[in-house]
């Protein structure tokens, strides 16, 4: 696996020409549209095949998978280009295998709404070890918000993903309630009917397991918070199912502010069978440019959670999106637009820019001025940040990582994790 910056000059098919692969395999597998759109600065992950099998007439991609003792899934995660569907045809080229050759397991989670394209889902779900369908909330009577998941829950299905239901502190207005969550951490005749209700959505729905996420509790919910996830894990272990909770991204014990002081470390790292740091947002719509998810920040996050909770509980957030902020910024006024990261790119073409690498964020940024007159400034992900994330999870041996969201295409990110990890089939249990 190698990463190469585009240069002034190159173009798709000379890159490809300069490391001998293939130039369908190096335009799909970093989402270029058109192969001739290149930005001086941008990344693109290169691959190298070490087996490719030409498809013949009949051939399907079980008989192909049975012929060289690799799964379907495995056929899926090694040619992006599938978009996890079966469907072949005579004188196609896939590849079987590449140069890497992974052996560090990793549990990998992505959330998505109901409304996620079916095909922008078929092409992820070989790469998830677990889907967590965007959300189930709390009604203002302690009941659960509805959600139309069964899409998402048959796709999982097809692809042996394991279903987590997501449950948070959200309201029908898609806001998350102090007050709802209080109400139901601090009632305990309410909590039981309610945890029963959960467990009877789970069973009757086919869910393997529950991620929650309530935030803004405050420093007086954060006890009975801890409470209600250690009860949810003993009404759920009997059954096989595992708790994983988010945490807000904090750096120690005392840290101030109504987001972090709810949630208890060590205390919920004990109840919970698995937690996912919520590692991101640090650049957002309201603040200053800057990146996502700067690497310094995220490990400060990580060394601290990793003092309170064991690293083989511990999922790493990763962000699949970016932001792009208009110029000049004024705090309380400007407002950025969240963009994919694939559109990031698109915008830096058709607007000339030049893509820069910030080495102390260990992520990507560039400046264009709009048609309007308007300067800009966005920052995104590419596969050299989640490169940096990647490292970081094989640094201090993490179980897994958390992707919000799958919203958005990014092949780059699923090519470039499934060249440094093995991504786990197994699904999560309780511990």
């Amino acid at each position: 696996m190698v990463i190469h910056v585009v240069s002034p000059g190159e173009t798709v098919y000379s890159i490809a020409l300069e490391y001998g692969v293939s130039l369908e395999q190096l335009r799909i597998n970093n989402g270029l549209e058109d192969g001739n759109h290149l930005s001086v600065g941008q990344a693109l992950l290169i691959l190298f095949p070490t087996k490719t099998h030409l498809v013949g007439l009949g051939e399907t991609l079980s008989s192909i998978a049975r012929q060289y003792g690799i799964s379907r899934r495995t056929l899926f995660q090694n040619n992006f280009i599938l978009g996890g569907r079966p469907n072949l045809w005579p004188g196609q080229t896939l590849v079987i295998s590449y140069t890497d050759t992974p052996t560090q397991p990793l549990f990998v989670g992505g959330y998505a709404y109901p409304f996620i394209s079916p095909s922008l889902l078929s092409q992820v779900l070989p790469f998830l070890t677990g889907l967590m369908p965007f959300t189930y909330g709390i009604s203002s009577t302690g009941h659960l918000l509805p959600l139309q998941d069964e899409a998402l829950l048959s796709a999982a299905r097809i692809h042996a993903v394991q279903p987590l239901m997501h449950l948070s502190s959200l309201t029908e207005d898609e806001t998350f309630s102090t007050e709802r969550a209080s109400m139901l951490l601090n009632q305990p005749e309410l909590q039981q009917s309610f945890l029963e209700e959960v467990l009877a959505l789970i069973l009757a729905k086919g869910y393997q397991g529950i991620d929650v996420d309530f935030e803004f509790l405050g420093k007086e919910n954060a006890a009975p918070y801890a409470a209600f996830i250690q009860a949810l894990h003993d009404t759920l272990a009997p059954y096989g199912y595992p708790v994983v909770v988010a945490l807000a991204p904090k750096t120690s014990d005392e840290q101030a502010g109504l987001l972090y002081e709810g949630h208890d470390y060590k205390a919920l790292g004990q109840a919970a069978d698995a937690v996912l740091l919520m590692t991101y947002e640090w650049g957002y719509t309201y603040g200053p440019p800057m990146a996502v998810a700067p690497i310094s920040n995220v490990r400060q996050v990580v060394e601290y959670a990793l003092t309170r909770i064991p690293q083989e509980k511990i999922l790493l957030g990763i962000p699949n999106y970016g932001y792009d902020w208009p110029l000049p910024y004024v705090e309380g006024q400007t407002k950025a637009q969240s963009i994919s990261n694939v559109r990031a790119v698109q915008l830096a073409f058709a607007n000339g820019a030049t893509i820069s690498f910030d080495e102390s964020a260990q992520a990507p940024y560039f400046t264009y001025r709009s048609p309007n007159g308007t300067d800009h400034e966005v920052w995104f992900e590419d596969v050299r940040s989640i490169l940096a994330k990647c490292n970081l999870i094989t640094e201090y041996g993490l179980y897994g990582a958390g992707y919000w969201n799958l919203m958005r295409p990014f092949p780059g990110n699923w090519m470039l994790l499934r060249s440094q990890f093995q991504i786990r089939t197994a699904p999560l249990r309780p511990r």
